[in-house]
Parts: C-alpha cells; sequence; structure tokens
C-alpha cells in the first residue's frame, strides 16, 4: 500500500480468497484492504494514538439517513457525554480532495450538526471547526486532539 503522510503503524493482515484483509480494531473484524480502507486504518490508529481519543467515543461507518437516504459516515468521533463532535471522511490517496468531498461531508453535517468536519486521502488532511451561530466555518492547521473536541 501507499505510504500515507501520517505515522507508521503496525496492522495485521492475511490473505483471503486471494485479497488481502486488514484487522479492523474499532469494528473487532476483518475487512478488504482497499485503498481507502489504508487510510480509514492509519487514520483512526492516528486519531487514537496521536489525538487521544478513546477507543469507546470512535465509531466506524456510522449509519445515518439523509433525505430518506441511507448513508454511513467513514468515522465518527464522539465527546465523553455521547454526544458526535467530528466527521470523518477518507478518500483513497489516488482521489483528490475536492469540492464535492467537502460537500459530501457537509450533507451528513446537515443530519449530526458536529463541531469538527476532517477530509483525508492520507496524503492531505482538511479539518474544518463549523460556527453554526455565524454560519461559517475555519479551516485549522492540525486535528484537533481530544481535549479541544471533549469541550
Amino acid at each position: 500500500m501507499k505510504k500515507l503522510n501520517l505515522p507508521e503503524f503496525e496492522f495485521r493482515l492475511r490473505k483471503s480468497n486471494d485479497r488481502t484483509e486488514i484487522f479492523d480494531e474499532f469494528r473487532k473484524k476483518y475487512i478488504v484492504l482497499t485503498p481507502e480502507e489504508w487510510v480509514r486504518q492509519n487514520l483512526l490508529k492516528y486519531l487514537h494514538f496521536n489525538k487521544n481519543i478513546p477507543k469507546g467515543l470512535i465509531t466506524v461507518e456510522k449509519g445515518l439517513t439523509l433525505n430518506q437516504l441511507k448513508k454511513r459516515a467513514d468515522i465518527l468521533i464522539y465527546t465523553r457525554k455521547g454526544n458526535p463532535c467530528m466527521i470523518v471522511e477518507c478518500k483513497s490517496p489516488d482521489i483528490s480532495i475536492d469540492q464535492n468531498t467537502f460537500e459530501q461531508i457537509a450533507r451528513y453535517n446537515m443530519t449530526l450538526k458536529v463541531d469538527y468536519l476532517l477530509v483525508s486521502n492520507g496524503l492531505e488532511h482538511f479539518c474544518c471547526k463549523i460556527d453554526f451561530e455565524n454560519k461559517s466555518f475555519s479551516f485549522l492547521e492540525d486535528i484537533p486532539n481530544f481535549e479541544t473536541l471533549n469541550h
């Protein structure tokens, strides 16, 4: 898999039916290793180990309903009080992050109403804070750690 713009982590991999699978420590099962899954698994470990987000407050592929359509947020992070606070959208390293990516995560946020949005293809990471009162957002220089998210 492609080297990402994240620290290197150890993973459990296995071959199954001529496919490589990666063990997802959050869902507690093996998942087919696609380029997008590679980004998601690295980002999960980064958020947990480097941004101090407790594993129990991270949900992977959280289902949600948007205009009567079933959608899934790649990663959803909660506060200690159980409120969603960040949506994370993962893309393959081969996919450029563009306006469509931000529109997708913004649509998810119409339902979830979280304060932080993070989009990553493993090479570039864009995080923004939503200001609901002023109906605006601002891009952050870095992904916030858990203490910042948990206000």
